[in-house]
């Protein structure tokens, strides 16, 4: 620090940035949920943060910007269940994880059940949220199929599958029940529907 303390101030200005975004951020979730995405405004947020709408504007653009960071944090929680290691040493082990995983990732969209409602409404109306669930989903894709090929150099899974295929339907499968558990239309348990999913995709991919 120099002698006029600068950095300190500097510091002080980043700390309390980062509070008025979390902030600004809270007030979201809780107006998002009242209200819907369509009839949420960014001077309901800004009202129920307490702070300027100067400051707020500074953070973020608009409310999609917004419900795009609280998209972020909701969806690390179900990413952190796709990251779990996975080096399994036979094909009953790889089938082991792979149903640990699906039933997690399903009875995430259970505990989520309202942010991913709010989600599902913001994805069919604005083109910016659509574009970031598409990213978000590609993201997941190549997680799995980076496992897939794992599996096949272990001479676990079928070779002559393109991995990234198999990728792209499991992770629909696992999208299209989310869905239905976040409409509450799904048939059978949880985890009824983490068993089928994991027996028909293991004894398809797995040798």
């Amino acid at each position: 620090m120099d002698m006029h303390g600068k950095p300190d101030v500097v510091d002080k200005r980043h700390l309390r940035s980062i509070k008025t975004k979390q902030k600004l951020l809270e007030a979201a979730r809780e107006v998002f949920l009242e209200e819907g995405f369509q009839k949420g405004t960014i001077s309901q947020m800004i009202k129920k943060a307490g702070i300027g709408y100067g400051t707020a504007y500074v953070h973020f653009e608009g409310k999609e910007e917004i419900l795009m960071v609280l998209m972020d944090d909701v969806m690390e929680k179900f990413y952190e269940i796709a990251e779990v290691s996975f080096v399994p040493e036979t094909k009953e082990e790889a089938r082991q994880i792979i149903l640990l995983q699906a039933t997690a990732f399903l009875k995430m969209a259970e505990t989520e059940r309202r942010m991913m409602q709010l989600f599902e409404q913001a994805i069919g109306i604005s083109h910016s949220i659509s574009t970031k669930w598409r990213a978000i989903r590609e993201k997941f894709i190549q997680r799995i199929s980076k496992d897939i090929a794992f599996a096949q150099a272990c001479g676990l899974a079928r070779a002559e599958l393109n991995n990234s295929l198999v990728a792209r339907g499991w992770f629909f499968t696992n999208e299209m029940y989310l869905w239905e558990i976040v409409r509450n239309e799904h048939q059978g348990t949880v985890e009824e529907i983490a068993q089928t999913m994991t027996a028909v995709y293991a004894n398809g991919l797995y040798i």
